[in-house]
């Protein structure tokens, strides 16, 4: 028991001991602690992940997220705490560096600003500010590293206060290409706002993370809690080089002085996928310039224009009414109409007189096509316009992009005694029947023309092939078939070769070419200036031409539109001219050739060679066998640059040695500008600089000229844009 007795009077004191202590620490030291508890903080930073690419569909970069940076001081540092003798010791140098990174302000300028924020007063009472602003833009990864790098902002961060905040930045490394149709982001709120970024957001955007924070003393401590799942990749259908090909096209005619465009679409698709291949969006804004500014190609509904009238004829086709034999009395190419007159394009030349259902849509006769739906549905419209929605040419496509418009053709409504109502007028069947009175997309236009190439199978355009992530496939799109058949087969084939004899022998003759066939249809339709009419001021014309190509095996759709004002306007002689440039193009990407069948045993091909590092040409002919006129020390291997021009001969190419300018005479330490003009861009760029001169490049091919002239002093900062062609 006594044993019980101590152990109980000892834990009783100690419990008293405890008990004394914590009141004690609770009262007397109470104002010390709360300073300790305030030192250490605790907080949940959510961690943004990596978005996802965007690429082609051969893997090439269309959109990727970079790091970017806001960098500041924070001048109540460590080294500004108790005297500013290293910052006063630095400031020069490092406004010197700052000047060299960012030309655009001089060092006094820098220091200037800079002093501003030291000296600048906080609300608290302390001087200096904890945001200051070095250089108000948001920089990329490199040029970071180089501001990290210079005096007094490379010491420890806590010391120097140099800081920095980190955003990612959406970066399309092919620029404006495909640029409505890739989409963009909002930087400063990284939220997508139109395009496939908008409508992929949930899958590039990935799964934020959460760290958590804790800050002992002047230092935080990050302690992973959820960690971040990056984003996945999509790959798209998009062909990067078919859409450079469409976008050079399409803006070479908007450009040229007989068009002058104001609107310009294009769309190349695959036929048995329906894979988009390219699909461009133009619109000149008020300076002049040619920018991707809405994607019109599928929210521009408009009235297509005779690019409609394949869609009339196949729906009589279809339903029997007519055949391709049958005659059609156009006259002189004038015809009354319920108190209108129909008149043909080459009325004024006596009209088209009697021809037949074929020769009709490859003349794009109004009334030909005109007379014929009016006389077979006039008095039971629903049927015609039923017709239409069978074969597809209203079908909402339900396109994953968003500002996707479905088309409007709409149905005859019938009042209780039998009459159309008020809406529907005795003209409004002949004038839809030749592409007005309805509006249509021209997403929608060549997915039904791409119908008929593909034998009556209409696909879903395709504008995403599948979901990856870490080289693995998530998520995979299919092909997918909207209607299996649109008309009966017999009707397609007819439809096929009519297309066909419209580029062959009739007002398409622009669109086709003489290495294959190619079938499509013209289309210039005036557009409506609302309740202001068609012609209101200097008219408008929508020029279009839709088809496909190969025609005997068809392999790729496309439509081609352009909206310009007054006279001349041309749907076969403007867009069928960028169709075929188009197709051509595309079509040469498909030929397979020999280097044997170019020449015979007798003939030597000696290539074009730029000028530049004539060491390096020198080796790279001689490995092929070309002989080489060399007026230069040839003793140094490929690897040493030599510098000269070349010119190419009927035997061999000569090449001449020429020593690029280096230095000012009379003493001075300036270099001289080098002549680049006619050398390539790696060896260009090399040469500008070694000179010092910072370097800009516009173009492709060989330098044809460059900002800065050759034989000037280089001094520090100078920029030089080659252009090259």
């Amino acid at each position: 028991m006594p044993r019980y007795m101590l152990i109980a009077v000892v834990l009783t004191f100690l419990g008293i001991a405890v008990v004394g202590k914590a009141f004690y620490i609770m009262t007397a030291k109470k104002q010390y602690w709360t300073q300790v508890a305030d030192r250490l903080k605790r907080d949940s930073v959510s961690v943004k992940p990596n978005r996802g690419n965007i690429l082609s569909c051969d893997g090439q970069l269309m959109a990727s997220s970079i790091p970017e940076y806001k960098i500041f001081l924070d001048f109540q540092a460590a080294a500004f705490e108790k005297g500013d003798s290293i910052w006063l010791s630095k400031v020069d140098s490092l406004c010197e560096g700052l000047s060299r990174i960012f030309p655009q302000k001089t060092a006094d300028e820098f220091k200037k600003h800079l002093e501003e924020g030291r000296h600048k007063v906080q609300k608290n009472g302390k001087v200096g500010s904890r945001w200051w602003n070095i250089w108000p833009r948001r920089i990329d990864y490199n040029t970071f590293v180089q501001v990290s790098e210079l005096p007094f902002l490379n010491m420890p961060r806590y010391k120097s206060g140099f800081t920095y905040e980190e955003y990612n930045s959406r970066r399309r490394p092919f620029g404006t290409l495909a640029q409505r149709t890739v989409g963009g982001m909002y930087g400063a709120k990284d939220s997508a706002y139109f395009g496939l970024e908008l409508s992929y957001d949930s899958v590039l955007r990935g799964t934020p993370g959460i760290t958590g924070r804790r800050k002992i003393l002047n230092k935080y401590m990050n302690v992973p809690v959820t960690l971040p799942v990056d984003g996945c990749d999509i790959i798209t259908t998009i062909d990067v080089n078919m859409q450079d090909l469409a976008e050079r096209a399409l803006l070479d005619m908007l450009k040229s002085p007989q068009v002058h465009g104001e609107l310009g679409v294009a769309i190349l698709m695959e036929v048995k996928t329906g894979d988009v291949k390219a699909i461009v969006n133009m619109m000149r804004n008020e300076e002049g310039n040619y920018i991707e500014a809405v994607n019109s190609a599928i929210s521009y509904r408009c009235e297509p224009g005779s690019v409609f009238k394949t869609a009339s004829f196949l729906v009589a086709l279809d339903d029997g009414v007519v055949d391709t034999s049958y005659v059609i009395h156009t006259g002189n190419g004038v015809m009354p109409m319920y108190g209108r007159e129909m008149k043909d394009h080459n009325w004024r030349h006596g009209g088209y007189g009697d021809i037949n259902v074929a020769r009709t849509l490859e003349v794009s006769s109004n009334i030909g096509v005109s007379h014929v739906i009016d006389k077979n549905y006039h008095d039971n419209a629903e049927r015609y316009v039923k017709g239409l929605y069978r074969i597809g040419i209203n079908e909402d496509l339900k396109l994953p992009l968003v500002g996707y418009q479905p088309p409007i053709i709409r149905m005859p409504q019938r009042k209780k005694n039998g009459r159309y109502d008020d809406n529907w007028y005795a003209t409004t069947l002949p004038w839809m029947s030749i592409g007005y009175e309805t509006q249509i997309a021209p997403i929608n236009t060549v997915a039904f023309y791409n119908a008929i190439a593909n034998d009556g199978k209409m696909m879903r355009p395709r504008f995403v092939k599948k979901v990856v992530k870490n080289g693995e496939t998530i998520m995979e799109f299919e092909p997918e078939v909207i209607k299996e058949r649109i008309a009966k087969p017999q009707a397609i084939k007819t439809m096929q070769t009519i297309l066909q004899h419209v580029v062959s022998q009739g007002l398409g003759r622009k669109a086709g070419s003489p290495l294959f066939k190619v079938a499509g249809k013209t289309g210039t339709a005036q557009v409506s200036q609302g309740k202001a009419g068609y012609k209101t001021g200097l008219t408008q014309y929508w020029l279009s031409f839709a088809g496909y190509f190969p025609a005997d095996n068809p392999r790729y759709s496309c439509i081609v539109c352009i909206k310009k004002s007054g006279l001349p306007a041309s749907g076969g002689g403007m867009s069928g001219v960028v169709f075929h440039h188009i197709a051509e193009g595309v079509m040469a990407r498909h030929l397979k050739m020999s280097v044997e069948d170019a020449h015979d045993e007798n003939t030597i091909v000696i290539p074009d060679v730029k000028d530049g590092d004539i060491a390096a040409a020198h080796f790279a002919l001689d490995e092929i066998g070309i002989k080489t006129s060399n007026q230069w020390q040839n003793g140094s291997s490929a690897l040493t640059p030599v510098w000269g021009t070349a010119q190419r001969r009927d035997a061999d190419v000569q090449l001449t040695g020429v020593t690029p300018p280096t230095h000012v005479a009379a003493g001075r330490s300036d270099e001289l500008a080098p002549n680049v003009v006619g050398m390539g861009a790696k060896d260009a760029v090399f040469l500008l600089e070694e000179a010092g001169l910072k370097v800009r490049i516009s173009g492709r091919g060989r330098v044809v000229r460059q900002s800065f002239p050759a034989g000037k002093p280089v001094k520090e900062g100078n920029e030089c844009l080659i252009v090259l062609e």
